[in-house]
């Protein structure tokens, strides 16, 4: 149990630095990277390969692997605007993913714009069009099933691809990461969040610990609650992740979540000094090709 413990805190205390970065500015002129001398190593980073793969494989949709380690086959693009939507960071390449995920998106967007809560959602990183590890940022989203949404309201007018690329979205926590900060958090952000959670196939929302404790002071007991979980960082938005969709046999889901709303002892962890002050865990060494599952190679290769 102690050695579990000490690999979540290490996880964590790197996603907390990750996403320190996490709002990095895009760019208007994307470079091409240069060619790998021996994209079939098994040895290889898998970021590497990954990183360069700017085009889905034409395949049956399926989601392969776990959601940090992965890949992703069929791959589907949110489009860069929707009714509801706009897709942010365009040069990353990362609005791909599983076509349940883009499905969901489009629906629970148009669904926070039916009922009121906002004019519509600023989506950030989905996956990359063949899924796997990513060059900068997450340790999740390699098979399709998470995306990154904003807690700052879309525009009613459509963003430039500059704005795209350079503007921030606000943060929603005090910068002593004890509460939530009240000049821009409200009942929209926490309705946008209610509207994802409440769909069936999401199977968790991550947020931060300030964000889950503003939650619990007007939803608590609210069964929608269990889902949204605790995380670091997350401050400016909120990750939802999906279940495996239905005959996806290569899709390994996730452990199911403990009962209860969240809203107990295991919420007061996130504000002791442990949790706020994470010490920088010394950098893990790459996921390798080897270390994916074997479909994988095939899906990053396939020219």
């Amino acid at each position: 149990m102690r050695s579990a413990f000490v690999f979540v805190l290490a996880l964590g205390a790197a996603a907390f630095w990750s996403a320190a970065r996490a709002q990095d500015r895009g760019t208007l002129d994307p470079k091409p990277l240069p060619p790998l001398a021996d994209p079939a190593d098994p040895g290889l980073p898998a970021k590497e390969a990954f990183g360069r793969a700017l085009t889905p494989i034409e395949a049956k949709a399926r989601s392969i692997g776990y959601y940090w380690r992965g890949c992703l086959a069929g791959a589907k693009a949110l489009p860069v605007d929707g009714d509801a939507w706009q897709v942010m960071r365009l040069s990353r390449n990362r609005m791909w993913g599983n076509p349940a995920m883009i499905a969901f998106l489009e629906r629970f967007s148009r669904k926070a714009k039916a009922e009121g809560v906002w004019n519509g959602i600023l989506v950030g990183d989905i996956s990359q069009p063949r899924g796997g590890p990513m060059l900068t940022g997450h340790a999740s989203h390699q098979v399709g099933l998470d995306a990154d949404v904003w807690l700052t309201p879309m525009p009613e007018r459509s963003l430039s691809r500059a704005e795209r690329e350079e503007m921030s979205a606000i943060d929603m926590v005090t910068e002593d990461g004890l509460s939530v900060d009240r000049s821009h958090w409200s009942q929209a952000q926490a309705g946008v969040i209610r509207a994802a959670a409440e769909e069936p196939e999401v199977d968790r929302i991550f947020v931060n610990a300030a964000i889950k404790n503003a939650l619990c002071e007007t939803h608590k007991g609210e069964p929608w609650m269990n889902k949204v979980r605790a995380y670091w960082g997350h401050t400016y938005h909120f990750h939802i992740r999906i279940k495996c969709p239905a005959g996806e046999a290569a899709c390994e889901p996730q452990e199911p979540l403990p009962p209860g709303d969240g809203c107990d002892k295991s919420l007061a962890w996130w504000f002791t000094d442990e949790a706020l002050h994470p010490k920088a865990a010394p950098p893990k060494p790459p996921i390798t090709m080897a270390q994916l599952p074997p479909e994988c190679r095939t899906v990053v290769l396939q020219k």
